[in-house]
């Protein structure tokens, strides 16, 4: 079993060529757990000089590994979602503590979809396959697929694990190596998974973790030469400056970036199940989710009904220590991101609006948690779709409540942001769900219900919330180059 939280401080390292390491210059960054805003562990402070060393392990990995059968590589990480797996509580407590989350989600959400998209890559490169076209004068064309090479993978905090290996697994199981540079402030489960993937027999250098700092080891990862593909999640001004480095350099790049997600609200809703959705949506991981629909639409009709049991609904929400059971609201990832969240509840009543619950930290927490970086959730009315508070990506517990007369108003409202990564509605009504579904400006529309995910569809965002698609037979085809093969042949007679 993984040893990682115990209470001593913790010294994690990068992982290059299948071997703990530290970084060149001897630097270290401090980690601070969330919860109790202390520092409890430190990583490496990497540079362009780790980066080297670790994309040099890649290259060196690159021919065995992209020659070896589908069916190994495929063995491989299934051993490695077994060992995930195997080892969910200790994940699980390490994810809860680095990131200030409930331990209950984590372990209910984030570890275990971490497993499922390892198992579901695994099992999807040996049903990979191509396209043949037969032509009209005496050829077949065929399409060949073969791995694109060093793959750098930048992912983000809110979902540490879960998103690392959304990139890594599609990554290396098409063929692909990989140097991997999870966020600085929440980097224990990236730590923990190469020591787990060389407990699983995963070749040297196959996959490589640089720790660090965006601005140094982030940046020198896209900027590298022999790394011809770059899928990054995380903030819009940090995507548009990798494309602006990338795009010169002809490099692949998948972008998943922020979202100011629509959650509608039609009268003929069955409430049981939209006002339940519709905290979830808009709190889950203390708001912390690219998909979380904080802007919540609701039709006039019946806009004082819902709210009223919304915000009853939101005032149950218990936030305390994220080790608690009894935990539905952890902490904020980082004091800075405490300061965002705050100075948006104070934008939002500068612009005139009403706090109907939650506005600021809780009154009451553990002892050990009374210097954390906790929010209540907060709910906000009397904003108009064109306040800033409605515009801007918040990413915290925050949401508001926005009546609308009719459909049409409804879909200008939510398609009048720059993002465009997922909406909700909730209705009855089949014919105006496939209207709403085909008008509203987002990479996924769930119908009545929320981040319900098939792993096997396309996944991403439209306008200022991405670029490209991942997911599914999609990840397979970003993460590899298609050849076209043109045989001519002659008929007999």
């Amino acid at each position: 079993m993984l040893a990682a939280t115990g209470n001593e401080m913790k010294r994690i390292k990068n992982f290059i060529g299948g071997e703990p390491v530290d970084s060149l210059a001897g630097a270290f960054i401090h980690s601070v757990e969330p919860a109790t805003g202390k520092v409890y562990s430190e990583l490496p402070d990497s540079d362009d000089r780790d980066v080297d060393r670790a994309v040099e392990s890649a290259k060196a990995a690159l021919p065995a590994w992209s020659s070896a059968p589908a069916e190994d590589r495929s063995r491989i990480l299934l051993r490695v979602a077994e060992l995930i797996e195997a080892n969910l509580d200790d994940l699980a407590r390490a994810e809860s503590i680095d990131t200030g989350k409930p331990l209950s989600v984590a372990r209910s959400v984030d570890i275990p979809r971490a497993v499922k998209n390892f198992r579901f890559f695994a099992t999807a490169i040996v049903h990979f396959g191509s396209e043949s076209h037969a032509t009209d004068r005496e050829a077949i064309n065929y399409t060949l697929r073969r791995p694109r090479g060093v793959v750098g993978c930048i992912s983000p905090w809110n979902l540490p694990l879960y998103l690392l290996s959304w990139k890594v697994a599609p990554a290396i199981a098409a063929g692909n190596t990989a140097v991997a540079k999870p966020s600085e402030l929440t980097p224990m489960t990236a730590h923990l998974l190469g020591i787990l993937c060389r407990e699983a027999g995963l070749p040297p250098g196959v996959l490589n973790i640089v720790h660090g700092l965006g601005a140094k080891a982030g940046a020198a990862i896209v900027a590298h030469p022999d790394v011809g593909t770059l899928t990054f999640t995380g903030g819009t001004v940090t995507g548009a400056e990798i494309a602006r480095t990338a795009g010169p350099m002809f490099k692949k790049i998948a972008l998943e970036l922020g979202g100011k997600n629509p959650n509608i609200v039609f009268a003929d809703a069955d409430m049981e199940r939209a006002i339940p959705g519709s905290v979830r949506a808009a709190f889950t991981n203390q708001g912390q989710v690219c998909l979380c629909g904080s802007r919540i639409f609701v039709e006039e009709s019946v806009f004082a009904e819902f709210v009223h049991r919304f915000v009853a609904q939101v005032k149950r929400l218990r936030v305390g220590d994220p080790l608690d059971a009894d935990t539905d609201q952890g902490a904020l990832v980082s004091k800075a991101h405490l300061e965002k969240v705050i100075s948006y509840i104070a934008l939002a009543r500068k612009e005139g609006g009403e706090i109907l619950a939650g506005g600021g930290p809780p009154e009451t927490i553990a002892d050990r948690c009374r210097d954390g970086y906790f929010v209540e959730p907060t709910v906000a009315a009397g904003l108009g779709a064109a306040c800033r508070v409605n515009q801007e990506e918040v990413f915290g517990p925050f949401a508001t409540v926005i009546p609308f007369r009719d459909e049409d108003e409804a879909v200008a409202s939510a398609n009048s942001t720059p993002y465009g990564l997922s909406a909700s509605v909730w209705t009855r009504d089949l014919s105006r769900a496939h209207r709403l579904a085909d008008a509203l400006e987002s990479g996924t529309v769930w119908i009545n219900c929320w981040l319900l995910r098939d792993l096997r569809v396309p996944f991403g965002g439209m306008k200022h919330s991405g670029v490209g698609r991942e997911g599914g037979e999609e990840a397979l085809r970003f993460f590899t180059e298609p050849k076209n093969v043109c045989i001519h042949y002659t008929k007999e007679s």
